[in-house]
């Protein structure tokens, strides 16, 4: 790819900064709406609002953008990918009808039903209320209790029996961060099993399947605490082998797409399956219509061969006509570093110190979720403040790599999890305990 081509990422956050990294190494000529400090060091930042699509359509075309690429969800329900078609502007990503697989919980769970896809057992409610009712009615067990719409990825709430599921409900409707993502409930089955992330990008007909990750959403160490955003992911991750990735494309990937083309609302851009491995195979919790945040990240660093190439060819719908993406043989391990509060308020506009030293680092790459630049320094701007993200040899290579680098970084208050891939790295051991003793039978 040339320099010549122009794309615009449209978000500020942790993921974007991924992509224009990426596309940047592709040869594009990246702008950032609104971005941050981070994209600011390989795009030019523009300050548009993700919210704002007129504004960004306006952008577009006065800067002659060749292709589109959205971040963050919220935008594309809002139907940012339809008014930039209307305009004639290439855009890659769902548009709002198809972004609903993510948008609404209950759409997402009508889609998988219609395809056949394994996923839990559930009932929906058009109330808050409604859904109390039904759970001081039933049998009292593990249920998960979930917003309909977006919540920022604290909607959902994992409960171990009817006490804590009522209570979740009431959170849904007295909290005002949930008014209009708590129009419609969801209770389903709590699944068990271990939870993992594999992400495709479609062009409607053609699916090409991304190596699997496993995010780390629980804010603490051994997944204790509320929901996040996503306090780090590893890639790939050991527990999918590569015949359960097949089973995985044959039983969820490709039935999803197939079933939302069917209704009429095929789906273009990245699928992202959030799954848990249970006895009974892989089974859907959730989907997503977006690179997640911060799997992008530790995905787009082992991303060998051209980004740009691959979204192109989905914008085109001729995905089946590119060859496989190219993927680096390390692992790569991304650590979130977080302001104090968080995910709950926090304060704004503390300097961060250590930057440099940690890019020093070797393999490492500091990704901005929630900066900006005052007068020269980078401040803290919102909760997950930066992503830090490193490659190894190794597993393990990949996290002590990360941690050096995190351990370089300072402000007030900044924290993160620190057992970001031990889960991995314990399936890992496992593994190869259970080839050595293969071995020696």
């Amino acid at each position: 790819m040339t320099a010549s081509r122009r794309v615009l990422v449209v978000g500020g956050g942790g993921r974007e900064h991924a992509l224009a990294w990426k596309l940047a190494r592709d040869g594009a000529e990246v702008i950032v709406a609104p971005g941050n400090a981070g994209t600011a060091a390989v795009g030019e930042n523009v300050a548009v609002a993700a919210a704002d699509v007129a504004g960004l359509v306006a952008l577009a075309r006065d800067r002659a953008v060749d292709l589109t690429v959205v971040g963050p969800e919220a935008a594309l329900v809002a139907g940012i990918v339809d008014a930039f078609r209307a305009a004639g502007l290439r855009i890659f990503g769902p548009t709002a009808e198809a972004a609903r697989i993510e948008g609404s919980k209950i759409f997402c769970k009508q889609i998988l039903h219609r395809g056949d896809v394994p996923t839990a057992m559930f009932r929906d409610f058009r109330s808050v209320s409604q859904a109390r009712e039904y759970l001081e009615a039933r049998e009292d067990m593990p249920v998960v209790v979930k917003a309909d719409g977006l919540a920022a990825g604290k909607g959902v709430f994992v409960c171990a029996d009817r006490a804590e599921a009522i209570a979740a409900v009431n959170t849904l409707g007295a909290d005002p961060q949930f008014t209009a993502a708590a129009r419609g409930v969801l209770v389903e089955e709590r699944l068990d099993g271990v939870e993992v992330s594999v992400l495709a990008i479609t062009d409607g007909r053609t699916i090409v399947t991304l190596p699997p990750l496993q995010d780390h959403k629980a804010a603490h160490d051994g997944d204790a605490g509320p929901n996040t955003g996503g306090m780090g992911a590893y890639c790939p991750t050991p527990f999918v082998d590569a015949d359960m990735l097949a089973d995985i494309e044959a039983r969820i990937l490709v039935p999803t797409v197939h079933a939302m083309r069917r209704s009429k609302v095929p789906f273009h851009g990245v699928l992202y399956a959030g799954l848990m491995l249970t006895a009974q195979g892989p089974k859907v919790l959730e989907f997503n219509a977006r690179f997640g945040d911060p799997e992008c990240e530790a995905l787009m660093v082992r991303l060998d061969s051209s980004l740009l190439e691959l979204l192109d060819a989905t914008v085109d719908k001729r995905l089946e006509t590119v060859a496989d993406p190219v993927w680096r043989d390390e692992s790569s391990v991304t650590v979130v570093m977080a302001a104090e509060g968080y995910p709950g308020p926090v304060d704004r506009g503390r300097p961060i110190t250590g930057l440099d030293a940690a890019a020093r680092v070797p393999d490492v790459q500091v990704f901005h979720a929630a900066t900006r630049l005052d007068g020269g320094r980078v401040v803290a701007d919102g909760g997950r403040v930066l992503a830090v993200t490193a490659l190894g040899s190794t597993l393990a290579r990949a996290k002590l790599q990360a941690y050096t680098a995190v351990k370089e970084i300072r402000w007030p208050g900044a924290w993160c999890r620190k057992d970001i891939a031990d889960k991995g790295l314990r399936r890992a051991h496992e593994l190869l305990a259970v080839e050595a003793g293969d071995a020696t039978a």
